[in-house]
């Protein structure tokens, strides 16, 4: 009982720490958007997160290994970090005028699914190995918008932010994204930790296909602009 206190402690201290960061970022960037400055914070945590997941890996030689075992409490500090930042920009992104309804789904799928592991206290290499990978490309994801308030938009430099993040969502989410589902349902893992592994990769289907159609787009519209002398003078 002592260690699942400590980890609610973690998360609400988590919670607190991500909101106060918010506001520092906020009050040195007061100028900029509220948009802005979520980012900013989103981009401190997916830098982290990758960081953290990578120093809880016990084995790289097989780092979701092993599987259906319980959680180490390195693993279980990790996914609570992430657990809280989530809590806060799902409460943050409320306060956006730009708030959307699939963002929400997303938040809500991945707080239900890492909590279940943190209550199960089981499959710990497997969440922090889905974390790495959701979380590799957001620091990426984020520097693409960020350009565009930066003054940036329409540039080479915006265009490489975009195909750059695009790529590397690909490769993570599509690629290692499967076969972290797989190892997740074949192993003996409870039935709601597999829903949670189905639901999340069932998320990053639609943001691949979202994705596709950005960049689809992104390379249509800088065939345009360079065939229109003085757009990308």
């Amino acid at each position: 009982m002592g260690e699942e206190y400590d980890i609610v402690n973690l998360i609400v201290l988590g919670v607190i720490s991500w909101t106060t960061v918010f506001l520092l970022v906020r009050k040195i960037f007061s100028d900029r958007s509220f948009e802005l400055c979520n980012r900013i914070v989103s981009t401190i945590h997916g830098i982290l997160a990758v960081i953290l997941a990578s120093l809880s890996v016990e084995d790289w030689s097989c780092p979701v290994c092993p599987l259906a075992s319980a959680s180490t409490p390195k693993q279980r500090q990790v996914l609570a970090v992430t657990v809280a930042y989530l809590i806060y920009d799902l409460i943050c992104c409320h306060f956006d005028v730009k708030f959307t309804l699939d963002n929400t789904v997303h938040h809500l799928v991945s707080i239900v699914g890492l909590a279940a592991g943190l209550a199960f206290q089981l499959c710990g290499s497997e969440q922090v190995a889905a974390l790495f990978i959701t979380e590799i490309s957001s620091p990426f994801l984020h520097a693409r918008e960020l350009l565009k308030e930066f003054g940036y938009r329409d540039t080479d430099l915006n265009l490489a932010a975009d195909v750059l993040f695009a790529v590397i969502f690909s490769v993570a989410r599509m690629v290692g994204g499967p076969y972290i589902t797989f190892v997740t349902l074949t192993a003996n893992n409870p039935l709601l930790i597999k829903a949670m592994a189905v639901g999340l990769q069932l998320v990053s289907v639609f943001w691949f296909y979202k994705i596709v159609k950005m960049v689809k787009y992104k390379l249509t519209k800088r065939r345009k602009l360079v065939g229109m002398p003085g757009k990308l003078d």
